[in-house]
């Protein structure tokens, strides 16, 4: 009788043992740890802005943005080299008027959205003018 008790009381407690290896074995992505030296508080977009108000055809700008106390960064169109950053910008070009958006995440879950639209400009090319070198006329 002691044997079999014994037994179960093994199997019992294996089985404890194996439940809590797969409850430790699960993560929560919602757990993340403020890094050291971050103000408290929520998630913030200090700025997100283009350089130029029009942009040209086949021109390029910059696209800066600004955000506090953020996990993750995401900006619509996606552009790469985009992270958590208090002051950074990356280069775009769009060939037509584009919606830009930025999501921020903070570290409680929370997110903060912005966007703003950069126009581009379709202009024609301007004329072609003379130019007068040496006594001759060529058009360029």
């Amino acid at each position: 009788m002691l044997f079999r008790f014994t037994s179960l009381g093994v199997a019992a407690g294996l089985l404890v043992a194996m439940w809590g290896l797969n409850a430790t074995r699960r993560t929560d992505a919602r757990a993340w740890v403020r890094p050291i030296g971050t103000p408290r508080g929520p998630v913030k977009i200090l700025n997100f802005y283009a350089s130029v108000g029009l942009l040209q055809a086949g021109e390029k700008a910059l696209l800066c943005y600004g955000v506090e106390n953020a996990k993750s960064v995401k900006i619509s169109p996606a552009l790469e080299n985009v992270y958590p950053s208090m002051n950074h910008c990356v280069e775009v070009g769009p060939a037509q008027t584009t919606h830009y958006t930025i999501l921020a995440e903070g570290y409680d879950g929370r997110v903060a959205i912005e966007s703003f639209t950069l126009p581009v400009a379709n202009l024609p090319p301007p004329p072609a003018r003379g130019v007068r070198f040496a006594g001759s006329e060529l058009t360029g």
